[in-house]
């Protein structure tokens, strides 16, 4: 972990916190004004930049007026609502981001030099997490700083079922790694949605928060900061280690397992 002094020797960049949560979701219907232990999905994004940095710009892109009420309940400014046609299930991140950024430019006259994209789907990324990716950002030159989880199982293991049932190209791939044990295949990384950190320019040169892939970089975070809840499923789990302190939930300003009556 980055500690603050290494943090502060960085030089930061400035950085637009922009949350995105829109009203409506099929997997969960509500699903950002859902609760973990008294927090809403949208509160856990929101305290945690707060914590980060009480004097960052937090922003947040909704078309749901219940949503900015509650965002704004948590320190996070409401400058306008999401149009309709940014709020489907069809539009994309990127837009979303776009409009926010044309919005920031157009009525403030101003940018910044990156936007910290935090999705509230993904509620536990903590300000220690923030910190780490602004530092790997800053020392790498980066574009872009994910946050990602390790894969289980490897890919060697996955692959598409045939329209008659037929496995062969897992089968395949496994004749290929004859010999070679799973402990041995290495470490596979996927995105978590946990954080997107990626550079204001580049994203407006390309429109694409996935830019250049060797100005790409990943943060590895843990199993449990990595949920992702799209289902009363993923909810419940989420709910369930942190009731059981799988999580800690001081970041979030919240007892932890061992504090409770």
């Amino acid at each position: 972990m980055i500690d603050r002094a290494t943090y502060l020797l960085a030089s930061p960049p400035t950085i637009l916190f922009l949350i995105t949560a829109r009203g409506g979701s099929k997997g969960l219907p509500g699903k950002n004004l859902r609760q973990i232990e008294g927090l809403s999905l949208v509160g856990y994004k929101a305290r945690a930049a707060r914590k980060f940095d009480p004097s960052a710009r937090l922003i947040i892109s909704t078309d749901s007026p219940d949503i900015q009420f509650e965002a704004a309940k948590h320190g996070v400014e409401t400058p306008f609502l999401r149009p309709a046609e940014l709020a489907s299930d069809t539009a994309t991140s990127a837009s979303v981001v776009q409009h926010a950024m044309a919005w920031i430019e157009s009525n403030e006259k101003r940018t910044y030099d990156a936007v910290m994209l935090l999705e509230p789907s993904s509620p536990f990324a903590t300000p220690a997490h923030f910190r780490e990716a602004i530092t790997l950002y800053t020392a790498r030159n980066a574009d872009l700083v994910v946050g990602m989880r390790a894969m289980e199982p490897h890919s060697t293991y996955v692959g598409p079922c045939l329209d008659n049932g037929s496995i062969a190209p897992i089968v395949d791939k496994l004749n290929r790694a004859s010999g070679l044990r799973r402990q041995d295949q290495g470490e596979e990384w996927t995105m978590n949605g946990a954080l997107y950190l990626f550079r204001w320019s580049a994203f407006k040169a390309t429109g694409k928060i996935y830019g250049a892939p060797e100005k790409c970089f990943g943060l590895l975070m843990d199993r449990y900061h990595s949920i992702e809840i799209e289902s009363a499923e993923d909810l419940a789990l989420a709910t369930f280690c942190a009731e059981k302190g799988y999580i800690d939930l001081s970041p979030w300003g919240l007892p932890t397992a061992k504090e409770k009556p």
